[in-house]
């Protein structure tokens, strides 16, 4: 098999500095002291296709798309041209992936967003060739990426179909303002196993009732580490603030200590004892690692964690996610989970 590998570099970068995006705010992510996401994820996915595929030839862009990657993970990758300056932009991507089909790939496998698989989803329009995301992303909202970087490499390695599938993305100025507005941007082949996300959905539901019950239990000494969404929105209203709708709000006893928060400005104002709330994502079934990078490891470490869903998104979920960036922590999330889903009712289910 030939695969061309592809990495969008800043892929990510604003998630836990609180920029919900990294489109137009590069240099804002690297002021706020982001570092890059995109590179580790890659070499992840790349270590585990030489584990996992090893009759494979990988086809790459020079640095920083890819090329010094490839070769770490044991490659001798067929370097097939090079970004057309020291910042990347969607047109390298896209030029990247047309060198790839000249150079008779079999499979685009890229690491990064919904915009970067808009990107290689319109280079590869009008092939037959398939593609397959490896998250790096902040939103990750299309149904073209693997769960996880290890994922990828199965899918690749046991796939037997490829299926169309949607590549979503969003305006992320509407984003930060609290709107979400998916527009689809193509309809890619994709290789499909069980390790591939499907398509996020927004609704929820009615979480009155266990908005008012969690409000009603809180503990005056705790911290309160509140995640995006409508879900736990509600709780923060029923706490009696208005939250961010797609950011992190820590909130102890009555006071909102950070909105909109970073993960150095949690970090900043967690205390003894904390608790992280979240709601998974519907239709996908992630808890951590779509939406929320600013609950990073060192976050989530220093924190109970409390899932919190409607009865509806559950149905429509079946299983839960993790993807911290941390394979060591994913281990330890996963197993039975407690989900709260009314006033006084949960249930388990299963962090896969």
């Amino acid at each position: 098999m030939r695969i061309g590998f592809v990495v969008n570099p800043i892929a990510g970068m604003g998630g836990r500095v609180g920029l919900k995006g990294t489109d137009g705010k590069v240099e804002e992510a690297r002021a706020k002291g982001a570092d890059p996401r995109a590179p580790d994820r890659a070499s992840r996915a790349l270590a585990a296709i030489a584990d996992r595929v090893g009759d494979a030839t990988l086809v790459t862009w020079d640095d920083p798309m890819g090329a010094a990657l490839a070769r770490e993970a044991g490659y001798d990758p067929d370097v097939v041209g090079e970004p057309s300056d020291t910042e990347t932009d969607a047109d390298d991507t896209r030029a990247a992936v047309e060198a790839f089909l000249e150079a008779g790939v079999d499979l685009v496998c890229f690491v990064g967003g919904d915009g970067t698989a808009a990107d290689v989803a319109d280079a590869l329009s009008g092939t037959d060739v398939p593609m397959l995301g490896v998250p790096a992303g902040v939103k990750v909202y299309s149904s073209v990426f693997a769960v996880s970087p290890e994922d990828a490499a199965d899918v690749i390695a046991t796939f037997e179909r490829i299926e169309r599938r949607e590549v979503i993305d969003i305006d992320e100025d509407a984003y930060r303002e609290g709107s979400v507005d998916p527009e689809l941007r193509a309809v890619a082949r994709v290789p499909v196993g069980e390790d591939l996300q499907s398509s996020k959905q927004t609704g929820s539901g009615n979480v009155e009732s266990l908005a008012e019950g969690f409000a009603a239990e809180v503990d005056p000494e705790v911290t309160y580490v509140l995640g995006p969404g409508s879900t736990v929105g509600a709780i923060k209203a029923a706490l009696g603030f208005e939250g961010s709708p797609l950011g992190v709000d820590v909130w102890r006893d009555g006071e909102v200590l950070a909105a909109d928060a970073s993960e150095s400005a949690i970090l900043d104002c967690l205390g003894e004892r904390n608790v992280i709330v979240v709601s998974p994502i519907g239709g996908q079934g992630f808890v951590f690692g779509r939406g929320n990078p600013q609950l990073s490891p060192a976050v989530i470490r220093r924190c109970e964690v409390e899932i919190v869903a409607s009865r509806t998104k559950l149905d429509d979920i079946g299983r839960l996610h993790v993807d911290t960036d941390d394979p060591d922590l994913d281990a330890e999330l996963r197993g039975w989970a407690r989900v709260r889903v009314g006033r006084f009712e949960s249930r388990l289910l299963e962090v896969a």
